[in-house]
């Protein structure tokens, strides 16, 4: 997901957020509106990690709720193939 994406998405995201990183609060969650960067930075700073290991941490937890987001705009009763009258 790039940064764009993730700005877009942000709004879906933060609850997603908020599970994965529990020490991030609600006015840091606010306050990153959606800036990737910065999410890495709150990560670092509020873990105590290096910037690269939070990189890597928001990368890997990234491409898992885009795949997440993905798969509940599929609704069930769309099928693989198309079907006109």
């Amino acid at each position: 997901m790039n940064s764009d994406q993730f700005e877009g998405k942000w709004k879906q995201l933060k609850g997603s957020v908020k599970q994965r990183w529990g020490k991030l609060t609600d006015d840091d969650l606010t306050t990153l509106s959606g800036k990737k960067d910065e999410l890495v930075g709150k990560i670092q700073e509020r873990y105590g990690i290096t910037r690269e290991q939070a990189t890597r941490e928001a990368d890997e937890w990234a491409r898992a709720a885009s795949s997440d987001l993905d798969a509940t705009k599929e609704s069930p009763y769309t099928t693989s193939g198309s079907h006109r009258s």
